[in-house]
């Protein structure tokens, strides 16, 4: 069967992965306010259509959740396997047949059975998806196309949205069935269209298959010519650095832990830890709950509420034009500094201004205090002002980052474990919101605000750079240079070398970087006025 070498190609097919996550989110944020739902799923006075009660509703949106984090944590082996290419595709079989079951449920218990089946694809995908992407990509381009995926999820979230408010039109159950059965789609399409894409070059020379390693690495990197001298060199590498790695213990989970690699485990870890506890889900989930007690009700509601996800969409692209350059360190930083001061805002209008309503606002029980006026607008404001901080930065420099941190025999393993992170705050979070409003109001909103600002703190210290730096190089930037096992260069001290991969890439100073006279760090270092 043809293949196909071209990277925006790749990246646009497997990243459909990420599209199903977002489905999945704005599946359920459009519809648990509709009335077919909350009549049809009620748990209140018969008749009364309140809806699951609220620590139900967050069972069911965590369930999602916990069958992603059990099958990121089985991603790692059965990428390392089957390849990277065969563990999407068996996700995207997974979530047919989850959605099948969500979209047939006949009552909770069937639909948190049918989203845990989801989730389980989900876990898959957003574990090896930037896998398999960052092991295809060049250095200079790697941070634009594995960030792809989250645009990829934003994409899933608007689209799923507008057609599940589209959906609330229809009278009875098939207000929700009809969406919750069209996220198949995306699933079928990235099935046959992974059929035309190549193997990871990495998981290939893996086991050892280094002729189809190299058809790879001419098929993508060399553009079809056999002579590239930039081939040549990433061929070279992925050798040597897999010459290394074997000659250590086979790997294992419990490899994540020993001293040479705790570092970056827990940096990985944190990096998608961090993302879920900005607050995102607050406002992907239950943006319908905040907007309530911002006083707005039915379509006006929704379509308000739906505003955030084209947000997240448009402001995702400045991610994917500038992070090479940028780097991580930098976005990270100003993602979560900018985050907290939306959080604090909404904390200290809904906490100085909000009017406490006992039995929810429009008999949504989770929002119980409700603002009026310019506080309104306000809070409104700052949740959009949130929401367009996080879209250019903590949402695709956190699928972007872990992946470029491990060795190649370590790198599924590890970024399933740092993803099994994010599906575990996730779950916790999924389930902890709903109750959380219903109990503690407008406090939840500082309970994020304080977790932001924690995390610019911890990027700050611990997150070091790798913009730019070719994934057999990465390494290098964990050992010490005076020597001392283990401990690598401060994070605050390393560099973008966004430039130098660039011209590399075009051919520009092969000779040198080829001969090993100088790495692309070493040689940066020499040219300060070429630095990003």
């Amino acid at each position: 069967m043809k293949q196909f070498g071209n990277i925006y190609l790749i990246a646009g097919i497997s990243i459909i992965g990420g599209g199903l996550f977002g489905f999945d989110i704005s599946s359920l944020s459009a519809i648990i306010v509709t009335d077919a739902y909350r009549c049809y799923f009620n748990q209140g006075p018969p008749g009364a259509c309140l809806g699951p009660r609220s620590d139900v509703q967050g069972g069911i949106t965590a369930s999602m959740a916990g069958g992603s984090w059990l099958a990121a944590l089985c991603s790692g082996f059965l990428s390392d396997r089957f390849g990277r290419k065969s563990a999407i595709m068996t996700g995207a079989v997974i979530w047919v047949i989850g959605s099948i079951i969500v979209a047939a449920s006949q009552n909770i218990a069937m639909l948190i059975v049918g989203r845990v089946i989801n989730g389980a694809c989900v876990g898959i995908c957003s574990a090896q998806v930037p896998v398999y992407i960052t092991e295809l990509a060049p250095p200079s381009k790697r941070g634009r196309l594995v960030g792809a995926q989250q645009w990829a999820i934003t994409w899933g979230i608007m689209i799923m949205f507008y057609i599940s408010y589209g959906c609330s039109f229809i009278d009875g159950p098939a207000a929700f069935r009809t969406p919750w059965a069209l996220q198949m789609i995306p699933a079928i399409i990235l099935f046959f269209g992974m059929m035309f894409l190549p193997e990871s070059p990495r998981w290939l020379a893996s086991k050892d298959r280094w002729e189809e390693c190299e058809e790879v690495l001419i098929l993508t990197h060399g553009h079809g010519d056999p002579d590239s001298p930039w081939v040549a060199r990433e061929f070279q590498a992925i050798k040597e650095w897999l010459e290394i790695e074997r000659q250590s213990k086979a790997v294992s989970y419990l490899t994540l832990f020993k001293p040479k690699y705790i570092n970056r485990t827990h940096i990985g870890l944190f990096t998608q830890v961090w993302s879920q506890l900005t607050g995102m889900n607050v406002m992907m989930y239950y943006i319908t709950y905040v907007f309530a007690m911002a006083g707005l009700t039915g379509n006006t509601l929704l379509v308000s509420s739906s505003i955030q996800y084209v947000i997240n969409v448009v402001m995702t692209i400045p991610a994917l034009i500038w992070v090479d350059r940028v780097g991580r360190r930098p976005t990270l930083l100003f993602g979560s500094t900018m985050m907290a001061i939306w959080l604090w805002c909404n904390a200290a209008i809904l906490g100085g201004a909000g009017e406490y309503v006992p039995g929810g606002v429009d008999d949504i029980r989770e929002a119980k205090v409700r603002v009026t006026g310019s506080a309104s607008k306000a809070v409104i404001a700052c949740s959009y002002l949130f929401v367009a901080s996080y879209a250019p930065t903590w949402g695709p420099v956190s699928w972007i980052y872990p992946p470029e941190l491990y060795p190649n025999e370590l790198r599924g393993k590890a970024v399933a474990f740092a993803t099994s992170g994010n599906w575990l705050m996730n779950f916790a979070l999924g389930y902890f919101v709903p109750p959380a409003f219903a109990n503690i109001t407008w406090r939840t909103y500082i309970i994020f605000a304080v977790f932001c600002t924690a995390m610019t703190v911890h990027v700050y210290f611990m997150f070091p750079e790798t913009a730019g730096k070719p994934l057999e190089e990465v390494n290098e930037m964990f050992d010490n240079p005076n020597g001392i096992k283990y401990i690598g260069t401060p994070a605050w001290r390393t560099k973008n070398y966004y430039s130098t991969s660039a011209r590399m890439e075009h051919g520009e100073g092969l000779g040198k970087e080829m001969s090993g006279d100088e790495s692309p760090e070493r040689h940066e270092s020499t040219e300060p006025e070429k630095k990003v």
